[in-house]
């Protein structure tokens, strides 16, 4: 659960409903990220909040719970295909959201030049493949759902803040655990944050220059990715063995 240090700075920024979210969906968009502790992530909301930045709030909470349950072929090839540094990749995952109990069939597709689409439905977490949803997949990702099986559950509480030009939106992940399906086995990353700046463009920015005050850098990082290497020990996870360390450099601790 986040600390009350992180509560409370999150208290000073201004609310924003679900509903005005509709403005920043960014359904297409660039995303850059970062890691950092919940001690530097205190100090970079008090800078939101002096700066005008609004908090989603749901059901009076600014911190909402989230599951992620990741799907990946028998092989792992969507796992690989980041490892190995594929240009085109794709995740399918099913995320739920604790508040509300709302889930969503997920599918994202990142492209060589950095930009991410995402398309969703609504689902039944427990049967997220039923009816149309199948052709959905088929459609929007090539793959099979037969060939489709659980691999790992991301979990996390979320922070989502909109810039005060409502022009960019950022996810501050905290808490994080991982959940490997298929080995059994699970992980956490401690203290360490995770810091997603979705925008339209890769522009300058107040948002990028508040976390550079703070000297908190872009970092390339999947939360599937990591949480798989980390989780299972017998996949393929060399090229992510540098960028793990360099994350437990940061947060002080050794993702276990």
């Amino acid at each position: 659960m986040a600390s009350q240090r992180i509560l409370s700075a999150l208290e000073k920024i201004a609310p924003i409903a679900l509903g005005e979210m509709d403005a920043v969906k960014l359904m297409n968009r660039i995303d850059t990220k970062y890691v950092t502790t919940e001690e530097v992530l205190e100090k970079f909301l008090l800078l939101a909040a002096d700066n005008n930045y609004r908090a989603l709030e749901i059901e009076g909470k600014k911190c909402c719970g989230y599951d992620s349950l990741y799907y990946d072929t028998p092989e792992q090839i969507m796992y690989l295909d980041h490892h190995n540094k594929r240009g085109f990749r794709k995740k399918i995952r099913v995320r739920t959201y604790l508040e509300s109990g709302i889930s969503f069939l997920e599918i994202k597709r990142k492209n060589n030049h950095g930009r991410t689409k995402k398309k969703r439905v609504e689902c039944n977490p427990d049967r997220p493949f039923e009816g149309d949803h199948t052709d959905f997949v088929q459609k929007v990702s090539g793959y099979s759902v037969p060939t489709l099986s659980p691999a790992c559950y991301t979990r996390f509480e979320r922070i989502t803040l909109v810039s005060p030009t409502m022009t960019e939106r950022l996810t501050i992940d905290l808490t994080l655990r991982f959940d490997n399906v298929r080995s059994g086995l699970s992980s956490n990353m401690g203290s360490g944050v995770i810091i997603e700046l979705k925008q339209e463009g890769h522009v300058q920015t107040l948002t990028k220059e508040l976390l550079k005050s703070l000297r908190i850098k872009p970092m390339r990082i999947s939360k599937y990715a990591i949480g798989t290497a980390v989780t299972d020990p017998g996949i393929k996870r060399n090229n992510f063995l540098v960028r793990i360390r360099k994350i437990e450099k940061i947060i002080k601790t050794k993702i276990s």
